[in-house]
């Protein structure tokens, strides 16, 4: 491990604003933040949006900027990349962001039912051989059906057309309500996507001068619906 990640990782451990549970605190256990993220960590009663997969945590912070009344939290086991946004969030006084440093199969050991009301999954690994790894297949879904509202909302936004794809295709065959889906949002009309299209992120950029176009896709979840993956993805 390099000097400048070991630095990083100290000085995150300072930082009230970055949370980084131990293995045996989240594994076939409930965290202690569970169910009281709003009363004990934010204190207030505001919506609770997620970031799943949030790298340097711009999506995070940038949203946390634009609707001040709504609580964010970053989630990644990446913490070198998490410094970035984190230390942003400090230096920019965002008292609605938290990024948290866990594994995304334990999501379920921090949030109970109806906490958490919209997921975004922003630039995920394709994961063009392990469909069950994508952060948008079937199995992490279910995973999200536990903790968000019914009919919650989960963003997609990739430069991947293949995940982009199997997540339309998931959206089909489950009949799950799709309110926004552009294969390039950068010359989308809609002027919904306005705030979406503003914040890009440092990967988004290089994606978009390689001439790669940027996709986007949000449907509603319903909590009590099984969910059927998709064949042959």
């Amino acid at each position: 491990m390099t000097k400048n990640k070991l630095e990083r990782f100290a000085e995150m451990k300072t930082f009230s604003n970055v949370i980084e549970p131990s293995f045996d605190e989240v594994f076939n256990a409930d965290y202690k933040l569970k169910g009281s993220w709003r009363k004990k960590f934010f204190e207030n009663n505001h919506p609770i949006i997620l970031e799943l997969g949030c790298g340097k945590g711009e999506y995070t912070v940038n949203l946390a900027k634009q609707y001040p009344g709504i609580n964010f939290i970053g989630v990644d086991i990446k913490g070198a990349r998490m410094w970035k946004g984190a230390k942003k969030a400090r230096e920019e006084g965002l008292n609605n962001t938290v990024f948290l440093r866990t594994r995304i199969e334990f999501i379920n050991s921090f949030f109970e039912p109806n906490e958490i009301n919209e997921i975004w999954v922003t630039f995920p690994d394709p994961q063009p051989k392990k469909a069950k790894k994508r952060l948008i297949s079937t199995k992490f879904l279910s995973y999200y059906q536990k903790i968000l509202k019914n009919n919650g909302i989960v963003h997609l936004k990739t430069d991947n057309s293949n995940i982009y794809e199997y997540a339309c295709k998931i959206a089909s065959i489950n009949h799950l309500d799709v309110l926004k889906k552009t294969h390039d949002i950068h010359n989308s009309n809609d002027e919904e996507l306005k705030p979406i299209v503003e914040i890009q992120t440092f990967y988004e950029k290089k994606f978009m001068e390689e001439g790669k176009t940027i996709k986007y896709l949000s449907f509603k979840l319903n909590q009590s619906k099984k969910l059927i993956e998709p064949q042959n993805d």
